[in-house]
């Protein structure tokens, strides 16, 4: 960046280009003039005449570029980084400008200069701009060269907005966007909201929506705000388990209590989470992952603990007074798979579950399974179904549910809270516990299954009988005869 007055101390060489860089050598210096500072804010502001300087630029973008943080023909000088830690970066810096240039290129300078209350002030003071962010402005004003990075991106679409520069704004950005990751998300999401970009706001949810469990793991996460923290949290569409979702909130608590210099107790992060903790889906989670987390995370009151233990243990669920509506991230279209290729009747049901295990070739996220229906016409089926992963013996979703059958031998759709993700070549156990009357059954059934998308990309399934009492479900007969996902 050229210093004060640089552009206009040497004269280029004949046919020289006077660009942003520094210029030729010039020939021994005149003796020196007198500091702008010396004569005094409200004086004519000196410089050295360059003649003829106007034929080595072929274009009004040249002459204009050549202008730039120079002296020559300037009427204006603005004062910035002026008491704020200006002493330790040398003084605050004056920066010389035109004008007519940042009249035309900015309604605001505009108004300060030709307005009802326009300014006569040779010297502008600007308290609340960084230089290096000024000049990326007045760079685009005389050039349209856009001259921005990480570590200035954000000053520079403050002043973009301050000055009315919606073109430099829009530059800013775009380079934000590019930017873009799971592990900046928060913090740009904090930002875009603060500077009232609903664009770039609209991408960093999208960014938090894919990869939810990499951007709240992300050192920022604590460091955002509590609107946008309940921003987060409302949506519908975050791609992770709630209990996860409960520890990082508990997380951004404790950061909050830090804050505001308060004790890191229970009490405390109640207080400070207020109504983001009413956001967290609770129903969602399974008994055990409700048990070993927010049960006993203090924050919760005896009562809300009781009542959720309540809603996940008995039946009809007493009323609780949070959300219940599934999470869901998934997009494109949903897909479903059948195991058998014919139907029979009947199948009993004693309170055993029916399971079956299966692999697939591609990460998938299961929805929900179709199950065979009553065989003596329309009835309702209490049922619970899970995936669980084989080897592990862990219930990665479970669901407590009902549905109604109309007594044909289609199959009847039974749904998760939420996706549940299935990880390629790893073993898991389908399982669902019916009660009700005798059903229809699959035969026939394929240890094989593979689905194929338009873009030709194939999800292969692979079954396998379940060892144990699985109340008579194998890879040939029995229910669980679709599984419902997305890739």
């Amino acid at each position: 960046m050229a210093s004060l007055g640089s552009a206009a101390a040497g004269e280029p060489a004949a046919g020289a280009e006077a660009e942003l860089g520094p210029p030729a050598p010039p020939p021994p210096p005149p003796p020196p003039a007198p500091s702008p500072s010396a004569l005094g804010p409200l004086l004519p502001l000196q410089r050295e005449p360059l003649y003829n300087w106007q034929a080595t630029k072929a274009s009004l973008k040249e002459r204009f570029a050549f202008l730039f943080n120079s002296e020559l023909l300037s009427d204006v000088r603005f004062v910035l980084g002026k008491g704020r830690g200006a002493a330790a970066a040398g003084g605050p810096q004056r920066i010389p400008a035109h004008r007519f240039v940042l009249a035309a290129g900015s309604a605001v300078f505009d108004a300060m200069f030709n307005g009802g209350m326009a300014t006569t002030s040779a010297e502008i003071e600007l308290p609340d701009v960084e230089p290096a962010a000024f000049l990326a402005l007045l760079r685009f004003l005389y050039s349209d060269e856009v001259q921005i990075g990480p570590e200035t991106v954000m000053t520079t679409l403050y002043t973009a907005k301050k000055y009315a520069v919606p073109a430099l704004e829009a530059h800013c950005v775009d380079f934000l966007t590019k930017h873009l990751r799971a592990d900046n998300a928060f913090m740009l999401l904090t930002q875009a909201r603060l500077f009232d970009e609903p664009q770039l706001a609209s991408l960093c949810l999208d960014t938090i929506d894919k990869s939810t469990m990499d951007a709240i793991s992300a050192e920022g996460f604590t460091d955002i705000d509590i609107d946008t923290l309940c921003a987060v949290l409302e949506r519908d569409t975050l791609s992770i388990r709630e209990s996860r979702l409960f520890g990082a909130i508990v997380r951004w608590a404790e950061a909050e209590c830090q804050r505001q210099q308060l004790p890191v107790t229970f009490g405390n992060k109640q207080k400070v989470l207020g109504k983001a903790l009413s956001l967290i889906r609770f129903p969602l989670m399974t008994i055990e992952e409700f048990a070993a987390g927010p049960a006993q995370s203090g924050i919760l009151s005896d009562r809300e603990v009781v009542n959720l233990f309540l809603h996940f243990t008995v039946n009809p669920k007493p009323r609780v007074e949070y959300i219940d509506r599934p999470r869901c991230c998934l997009r494109g279209k949903e897909c479903c798979i059948n195991r058998f290729q014919q139907v029979e009747s009947r199948w009993g049901y004693s309170g055993t579950s029916d399971r079956i295990r299966f692999t697939v070739n591609r990460r998938i996220s299961v929805v929900g399974f179709g199950l065979y229906g009553s065989i003596h016409g329309p009835t309702d089926y209490q049922v619970n179904i899970q995936i669980i992963e084989y080897e592990k013996k862990q219930t990665l979703g479970q669901n407590d549910t009902g549905f109604s059958c109309d007594g044909t031998a289609n199959t009847f759709r039974v749904m998760f809270k939420e996706p549940i993700e299935i990880l390629p070549n790893v073993c898991y156990t389908a399982c669902a516990t019916l009660k009700g009357p005798d059903s229809h059954y699959g035969t026939k059934g394929l240890k094989k299954v593979v689905h194929e998308t338009p873009a030709a990309s194939k999800t292969v399934f692979l079954f396998f009988s379940s060892p144990g009492n699985n109340n008579g479900t194998s890879i040939e007969d029995g229910q669980i005869p679709e599984i419902i996902f997305y890739t």
